[in-house]
């Protein structure tokens, strides 16, 4: 299986742009079947975005598939009437009859992102108890053998220079 490493916006889209191809591939069925074809096909669709979201962006993950799926369930609304507002009826509809696909989905993507983030925790905690450390004189001392600049440096005369102070 391919593994892409898509950003917060790319996984989003790629849900948005699945989710509307399984909205349209539903809306040709019998209407009886639409939402649960519907809804079979958004688990894996969350899945996917689940495993192919990048390691920087896996809060996105359920974020981002909650609204691919409002999108793509526009065509398989259930009819709320004619006009813009019948629309918008007929999807919040839709959305609250079937809100456990919605629910299971987002469970799904937000289960594998959880468990990516762990992985990558403990990968991370092991590399660093690993790596070879140096010991605190040495880390505190200078590599150069000079001492460090503090800025307030005695001058040729044994005073120390004060600060300069930069004019707002």
């Amino acid at each position: 299986m391919p593994r892409p490493r898509l950003t917060g916006l790319g996984a989003g889209l790629l849900s948005t742009a699945a989710m509307v191809v399984a909205g349209a591939v539903a809306w040709l069925l019998p209407f009886g079947a639409q939402t649960v074809v519907f809804g079979v096909l958004f688990l894996p669709v969350c899945a996917l975005t689940g495993l192919w979201v990048r390691p920087a962006d896996l809060a996105m993950g359920p974020v981002v598939v909650p609204l691919a799926y409002a999108v793509g369930v526009l065509p398989v609304a259930e009819g709320g009437g004619a006009g813009f507002t019948g629309q918008v009826m007929g999807l919040v509809t839709t959305l609250a009859l079937n809100a456990g696909w919605l629910y299971g989905g987002t469970l799904v993507a937000g289960v594998i992102v959880t468990v990516r983030k762990v992985r990558l925790m403990s990968a991370a905690r092991r590399k660093a108890r690993s790596a070879p450390r140096r010991p605190a004189a040495e880390q505190a001392a200078p590599r150069t053998g000079q001492e460090p600049r503090t800025g307030h440096e005695a001058g040729p005369s044994g005073r120390r220079a004060p600060r300069s102070r930069v004019a707002p």
